[in-house]
């Protein structure tokens, strides 16, 4: 694809002073067609992440292009740049800047990072409650791809020369918003006696871990006394079990043995040997059965490297169990079980898929007397051991509906909603339109003639 560079990139350029307070106010001929403000983890894809950076900046104004390494002195963090981005807005806004306004409407946001970095993202922007929130692009980073790959950006890591760069931006003017829901997790369990703690454990120092999962401040309308309350949120996905064991022990073999699990093919031979060896590490089920040994909530048709977990349902077990077409912007989520490692080995074929569970608006789990100490749980690519209290009390973890954030996807993207649907049928062609007519008068036709025989 070729470019004519200057006139092209002034199409995403966001000026200085909109971003930044103290900067000079710039003179506008007109406004950008795609505004992106960027955002990019150094730490994901070994070295991409930090040569993806510095392309960033010279194509665009470096002052649009943000790097997220939260725990680095002196940087930024990205809810802090997001907060203070938006507040400037606001205040030229008042102030009767007559860009802004047009600029927050098409403004886009990019996200360069593993699945745990948009996810962060994700909640930094469901937290400021815009009114116009900016639509989200995934740019494929490291080893967890799963939300780019759902939206259509795929799952190798991206090109990070100049040439990549804009090809990636002229795919971002093009995509089309698409709404997503989250979901919001609690865990709630009684303080433990003797004062043990029973934070969440992340396993060692991960490259891109932002920590999804957190105890609430004694501040917040959640937190309970007696009780330790832990709150996150997610968008593909939340897991326990061996799924999550696994996911802990890969990340914490990645960083002992980087050389080892730096490609794609080692990483799932990686994630085999230590499905067959670990065991399958979750206190055992009453309800839906004991043969469960690990539960995924699935809120997209991504998981594992693209795959489709609940897959599709035929005919029979949609009538059966009452199961609806799985969208993402339908205010459910699919809960799958998986009885063993080899059970989940089974799902890299094509067309695998796991026991389907329950298609659910809300969800609790809770674990009783008898569970283990611990379990393993993990929240969109973000894996954490679980310390659980050994007393009689319940502890209990629920999962509800908590809105929506807009997504971009390609045309060709593996997830659907409801307007992606109403799309299809638009634009259904002569020959399709016809047989579906056909269809409906035959149906009709039958209809008539059961009521002709009443």
């Amino acid at each position: 694809m070729e470019f004519d560079s200057e006139n092209f990139l002034k199409e995403f350029y966001i000026p200085s002073y909109m971003l930044n307070p103290q900067a000079k106010v710039e003179c506008l001929p007109d406004i950008p067609e795609c505004p992106v403000l960027v955002f990019i983890n150094s730490r994901s894809g070994g070295q991409l992440g930090g040569d993806l950076l510095i392309t960033y900046r010279t194509v665009l104004n470096k002052d649009q292009v943000k790097l997220v390494r939260p725990r680095l002195v002196g940087e930024e963090a990205p809810d802090s740049v997001l907060r203070r981005v938006f507040l400037n807005l606001e205040m030229l806004k008042n102030n009767g800047d007559e860009f802004v306004p047009k600029l927050e409407e098409k403004l886009k946001i990019v996200v360069a990072g593993g699945d745990g970095t948009a996810g962060w993202l994700l909640g930094v922007l469901s937290d400021l409650k815009l009114s116009r929130p900016p639509p989200v692009a995934t740019v494929p980073l490291g080893t967890e791809n799963n939300v780019p790959f759902a939206f259509g950006w795929g799952k190798r890591n991206p090109g990070t020369d100049r040439k990549s760069v804009m090809s990636f931006l002229e795919r971002v003017r093009k995509a089309k918003p698409m709404s997503l829901d989250s979901w919001h997790i609690l865990m709630r369990m009684r303080a433990p006696k003797g004062g043990s703690n029973c934070d969440p454990i992340a396993p060692l120092e991960l490259p891109h871990s932002l920590h999804a999962f957190d105890r609430v401040s004694s501040t917040d309308d959640l937190n309970m006394e007696g009780y330790h309350t832990f709150r996150g949120g997610f968008w593909n996905y939340f897991s326990m079990g061996m799924d999550a064991q696994v996911s802990y022990a890969f990340h914490s073999e990645r960083k002992l043995h980087l050389e080892k699990i730096n490609k794609k093919l080692i990483n799932q031979s990686t994630y085999a040997k230590l499905g067959g060896t670990q065991g399958w590490f979750y206190p055992s089920l009453a309800h839906p059965s004991s043969s469960i040994r690990s539960i995924v909530c699935l809120n997209l048709p991504s998981f594992s490297g693209g795959l489709n977990r609940w897959g599709t349902p035929n005919n029979n077990s949609r009538r059966s169990y009452d199961l609806t077409p799985s969208y993402v912007d339908d205010g459910v989520i699919e809960v799958i079980g998986f009885k063993d490692a080899w059970h989940g080995l089974v799902l890299l074929a094509r067309k695998g898929h796991g026991t389907r569970l329950a298609q659910a608006h809300r969800i609790q789990f809770e674990f009783s007397k008898g569970a283990a100490d611990h379990t393993y749980m993990a929240i969109d690519g973000e894996p954490w051991r679980q310390p659980l209290p050994s007393d009689d009390e319940t502890v209990v973890v629920e999962i509800s509906h908590f809105g929506q954030v807009k997504m971009l996807a390609t045309y060709d993207c593996v997830s659907k909603d409801h307007e992606s649907v109403g799309e299809e049928w638009r634009n259904f062609g002569a020959a399709d339109l016809l047989e579906f007519e056909r269809i409906l008068f035959r149906f009709f036709n039958t209809c008539a003639k059961n009521v002709y025989k009443n």
